[in-house]
């Protein structure tokens, strides 16, 4: 049936055909090329309208309420969403994602602020931060105001606040804990060792140290001045014990008297300095006393004990002892409390007591060795003795 009706159909397209105008067809094949070209030249022109030309052609929000615009775009906004991005409200814009390049102008974040990422800020001002991280810094930290005192480094949160800040009344470096270094590490000053693990720096001249222990070789270059009783004057070179101001080389002060032991060019003086007697002792007890006036006790007063022994020659009252005696007197003697003394005749003054005798000072034959007192006296009653052969 189907190629029947083709065929039909072909028989009443030939009909037809055979009754159209020919000069009609080609007519209207000319003007359907016109009208190709027109169409052509159409498409070629600017059909932007002129929208000065067309009154209140501009879109306002007083034409469009509500309702929904999708794929909208002008020279300045271009719409790709297909879910809510942005929620402007009275509140402001309400948006999950912003990709900017560059924020113009102040801006105020309230609320927390998290960057993933890197964060590269020209000046940065915080009042309290936070920080589990590492911070690598290419700059020193500087702190910037009308003062930087009571600025540093603080630790809160176990115990007491620990601080290491800046001071004043002098400006310095305060801490509130104790500053360990290790065992290899020390104190300087202007790169100088102040301080060490176990010493002090050769360059320290002066200190106040009031506690030390025990001192081995130790060189002190100056004044010495020992808990303000013994003093070392560098200037005289002199050693005061119980005096600032010694009168000798060494000087032994107390009360109001001084002993000294002093070296010159001419002699060693030991003794005392100050107008009182010296004793020396042993065994607590006198064994030699001078006194302020110059007498001199060898062994105690109330003793009998005491010896003195002298190996070689004995002068008194005398420069010179001669070789031919052990004992040169210059004056009477007295033995047994008998008075001895030499004369050329028996006295006739002073005072004497029985048995004194005066020796004859210019012996001759037939004269007398000398006088014995018989009799007590001012002078007594003399009697010569011991006659002299002729």
């Amino acid at each position: 049936m189907q190629s029947g009706n083709s065929a039909t159909q072909g028989n009443l397209i030939n009909t037809y055909m055979s009754n159209v105008d020919q000069n009609k067809v080609n007519i209207s094949s000319q003007g359907l090329v016109e009208l190709a070209g027109v169409i052509k030249d159409l498409s070629n022109v600017d059909r932007t309208p002129d929208m000065s030309l067309i009154p209140n052609a501009g879109i306002s929000g007083d034409k469009i309420a509500g309702g929904r615009i999708t794929r909208f775009q002008s020279v300045g906004i271009k719409d790709e969403s297909t879910r809510l991005v942005v929620h402007v409200n009275d509140d402001g814009i309400l948006t999950d994602v912003i990709d900017v390049e560059v924020l113009e102008g102040d801006t105020t974040v309230n609320g927390d602020l998290t960057v993933e990422g890197a964060l590269t800020v020209q000046s940065l001002h915080v009042n309290e931060m936070s920080s589990d991280v590492r911070q690598e810094r290419a700059d020193s930290l500087e702190f910037v105001g009308e003062t930087n005192y009571n600025k540093g480094l603080q630790w809160t949160g176990n115990g007491t606040t620990k601080s290491f800040l800046m001071r004043a009344n002098p400006d310095r470096f305060w801490s509130s804990e104790d500053i360990d270094l290790s065992n290899t590490s020390s104190y300087r000053i202007n790169g100088q060792e102040v301080l060490g693990p176990d010493s002090l720096g050769s360059d320290i001249r002066h200190s106040k140290l009031r506690t030390v222990g025990t001192l081995e070789k130790l060189v002190v270059q100056g004044n010495v001045n020992l808990s303000q009783f013994v003093f070392w004057n560098a200037d005289a070179n002199r050693l005061g014990i119980g005096t600032e101001a010694p009168n000798a080389q060494l000087s032994v002060a107390g009360w109001d008297q001084e002993f000294v032991v002093d070296v010159d060019e001419r002699e060693t003086k030991i003794g005392n300095f100050s107008s009182h007697s010296l004793s020396i002792v042993t065994d607590d007890v006198t064994r030699i006393h001078v006194e302020a006036g110059g007498k001199i006790h060898i062994g105690s007063k109330d003793g009998s004990n005491g010896k003195v022994s002298i190996h070689g020659k004995l002068g008194i009252g005398v420069n010179n002892v001669g070789e031919d005696v052990e004992l040169a007197v210059a004056g009477p003697v007295r033995i047994h409390g008998k008075k001895q003394e030499v004369g050329n005749r028996e006295p006739t003054d002073g005072t004497y007591v029985k048995g004194d005798i005066v020796w004859n000072s210019d012996p001759s034959p037939t004269g007398y060795v000398g006088w014995v007192c018989t009799r007590e006296g001012s002078p007594g009653v003399w009697k010569s003795f011991g006659q002299i052969s002729n």
